[in-house]
């Protein structure tokens, strides 16, 4: 036998006798290919970029807590988008579950509304994982959409919202105020297409009619962040 083929035959052996076969470049499965991509981190938005004259409305936990609202939308067949934290909206379900007949999306704002921004991975997937199969279970469609609680996150939220299905992670360029005025995060303090508003603490029916007058002073309309992200 030639060197070369003792020198083959030799690496072969050790191979075999360490369970570990040699790397090779060959056309394999895993032979020369490359790792495998990390799954791509959502955007974070507070505004869509459409030419549309919209907005978009949300509300976090506490819409499902005002009734007048929840037949405000129901009347008036607003496509808003509910941010749901379980332990909070959880008893108010049966009552939501009719809203997604008339256009309004339900989505994750994690299980138990702690502050994300800073928790291991771990504790941060089973919050936002955690409120997808609850409300996955309860009306058979998975969120796409993540709020963070108080609007703070960081890079592990991202990577734990991806890795629980989540597209997006959806912020605000405006709200409303308990008296009634708009404020903004950023930018121009007037509200432009494609702005998300959110409106939180009760009541809300009142301070929603308001603010659908003043939309349509400026020709604006409510639709659905799902048919825009």
């Amino acid at each position: 036998m030639s060197r070369a083929r003792l020198a083959g035959a030799a690496v072969l052996a050790a191979a075999l006798l360490t369970g570990c076969a040699p790397l090779t470049t060959g056309t394999g499965a895993y032979a020369g290919a490359k790792p495998p991509r990390a799954r791509e981190l959502p955007p974070v938005v507070d505004h869509v970029r459409t030419r549309d004259r919209v907005v978009f409305l949300t509300y976090d936990d506490g819409a499902e807590r005002d009734p007048a609202l929840v037949e405000l939308v129901r009347a008036r067949r607003l496509p808003v988008t509910l941010f749901l934290t379980d332990t909070v909206a959880g008893p108010a379900y049966g009552r939501l579950a009719g809203l997604r007949s008339v256009g309004a999306s339900l989505q994750n704002h994690t299980l138990d509304h702690p502050a994300l921004r800073g928790l291991p991975y771990a504790g941060q997937r089973a919050e936002i994982c955690g409120q997808q199969h609850k409300l996955t279970s309860r009306f058979g469609v998975r969120p796409r959409l993540f709020r963070p609680p108080y609007g703070r996150y960081d890079t592990t939220t991202l990577r734990a919202a991806a890795d629980c299905g989540i597209t997006a992670v959806v912020h605000w360029r405006a709200s409303v105020t308990p008296s009634g005025t708009l404020t903004y995060t950023r930018g121009e303090p007037r509200l432009h297409p494609g702005d998300i508003i959110t409106l939180a603490n009760p009541p809300l029916a009142p301070r929603t009619e308001a603010l659908l007058a003043h939309l349509a002073h400026r020709n604006l309309r409510v639709a659905s962040l799902d048919d825009y992200l």
